[in-house]
């Protein structure tokens, strides 16, 4: 789109995501998610009760209380249950000062990287989820790649994101489980990952969105010694283990000192965040239902992965993924980009999220990734299973 001379603000254009949702809305009539479309590009759950897994609530109580402001830093029974929800399975040293709400997860990284000190450069990889590259662009941040593709397996080595650089001091910012390719850091390598942030010139900006999709959840909070004495900075949402986007509630972890920072921020650029989401959410925390959560999710969404995984492979896809999220991250024959892709699955009501819109470099025709693409069975019902798999062939083949 022109700017007019007139404009009084700069353009930006959407994440890419939605250049696709909306190129997929001029060509096949209707918006992506409608009846009759397969949203196999968009990365949100199911909300609705998984088997096994806790009823969603109905309802909550909305008192006159919750029709005032709200507090800068959250309601202090949500602050309370997220630090319980750490304490409870990650033995993670916190409080409720040591948490803060947002409304949803990227307002959270995005303030993160908006106080930041300007002397102190981002590294980030260069397969990574989509908005970090607005993110960094729009705020003016000094930024640094690690490579991620083919040759590491798009799970580059720890000690290329905690390496000294020329700046010296510099902040690591990833997703674990990583949108959009699923390689997750656990374990070992969740420790030495924390354990190299944990220096004066190192810090982690760790976006754990994807957190219960992965067969034994983990957060980098379960290795953290002293949080106070730290620039880690653990953002965590409800939108997607606890099944509910809409609520739009986010969170960060980190030392009280920062805390302090972002809710400073928080009393005259954002104003808290709603009271009712905020009720929300802490019905969602309720400790019966995150027990019931944290083995339903895991489960379900390990089932769709192997069953659209072993099908992918039998249609010549080659598969990257990793062992967390909801996605597929996959290589098409050479011959076929994900744009062309797309494409055939437009008329089909159906779309992807190209490989491209996940190359932090935006390489755009010369990326590697052109042949990669996302494929998303976060909001699939285990019904559309078949019918996914015949169109997706059908475009393949065609």
């Amino acid at each position: 789109m022109s700017e007019p001379s007139t404009s009084f603000l700069r353009y930006v254009p959407p994440m890419g995501i939605y250049e696709t949702l909306y190129a997929f809305l001029e060509s096949f009539g209707s918006y992506m998610g409608e009846p009759g479309t397969h949203p196999w590009s968009q990365g949100f759950p199911r909300t609705v009760q998984l088997p096994g897994g806790p009823a969603l609530p109905r309802e909550i109580t909305v008192t006159s209380d919750h029709l005032k402001y709200p507090k800068a830093w959250g309601m202090p029974s949500l602050r309370e249950a997220l630090a319980s929800y750490y304490k409870r399975y990650y033995q993670a040293d916190i409080s409720p000062e040591n948490v803060m709400v947002f409304a949803g997860g990227r307002p959270a990284l995005v303030t993160v990287l908006l106080f930041l000190q300007p002397d102190i450069p981002v590294r980030v990889a260069s397969t990574e989820y989509t908005p970090y590259y607005d993110m960094l662009r729009l705020l003016g941040r000094q930024h640094e790649f690690v490579h991620s593709g083919e040759e590491n397996g798009f799970a580059p080595p720890i000690q290329d994101y905690a390496r000294t650089g020329e700046s010296g001091r510099h902040l690591i910012l990833m997703s674990n489980p990583c949108n959009p390719t699923g390689v997750t850091r656990k374990g070992a390598d969740l420790e030495a990952l924390v354990e190299a942030a944990s220096s004066d010139n190192v810090g982690l900006l760790i976006d754990e969105a994807y957190e219960l999709f992965v067969d034994e959840p983990s957060s980098a909070l379960r290795y953290v010694r002293n949080i106070e004495e730290s620039n880690l900075f653990v953002v965590g949402a409800a939108t997607k283990g606890l099944q509910s986007p809409g609520i739009r509630i986010g969170w960060v972890v980190s030392s009280r000192r920062h805390i302090e920072i972002l809710g400073n921020y928080s009393s005259f650029g954002m104003g808290g965040v709603s009271h009712p989401s905020q009720c929300f959410a802490l019905e969602l925390l309720g400790e019966d239902r995150v027990a019931l959560a944290r083995k339903a999710v895991p489960a379900f969404y390990r089932s769709q992965r192997d069953r659209y995984g072993e099908a992918f492979e039998r249609l010549g896809l080659r598969l990257f993924t990793g062992e967390g999220g909801f996605y597929h991250w996959c290589r098409l024959r050479r011959a076929l980009t994900a744009h062309d892709l797309n494409l055939r699955l437009f008329k089909e009501g159906a779309a992807i999220l190209k490989g491209i819109d996940c190359d932090m470099l935006r390489r755009g025709p010369d990326s590697p990734l052109q042949n990669f693409f996302r494929f998303s069975f976060g909001p699939l019902d285990p019904e559309s299973f078949e019918s996914d798999i015949e169109i997706l062939e059908r475009a393949l083949d065609t």
